[in-house]
């Protein structure tokens, strides 16, 4: 009947190398391009590159892009602010459009 005193010199060897395998396994998946599970930071996009919003306002700067989305909130619509590649862009869904048009054509 074998007993494990006899092959005790290999389970410390074998249990570094299998913690060995497991780690360099993870480090992999966790580090490999395109399957990993951390966000990657946002990349500006263009206007067709934001689904269903569209922009009814193309300011200058952010700030004013800011101004303008606190506006349209007040009013009760819901707009975001996109950084696109031709500038910042006030978005709002196509329900809201003609509404959010309305508010911006009035002064402040």
């Amino acid at each position: 009947m074998p007993s494990w005193e006899n092959y005790s010199f290999a389970f410390g060897p074998l249990v570094a190398l299998v913690v060995v395998l497991v780690l360099v396994l993870l480090l992999r998946w966790t580090f490999t391009r395109g399957r990993s599970l951390v966000e990657r930071p946002a990349r500006p996009g263009g206007e067709q590159d934001y689904g269903l919003l569209t922009a009814v306002a193309a300011p200058a700067t952010f700030v004013e892009a800011e101004l303008l989305r606190q506006r349209l909130l007040t009013h009760g619509i819901r707009a975001t602010l996109a950084p696109t590649t031709a500038g910042p862009r006030v978005m709002v869904f196509p329900g809201d459009v003609d509404l959010a048009h309305e508010v911006l054509r009035t002064a402040p």
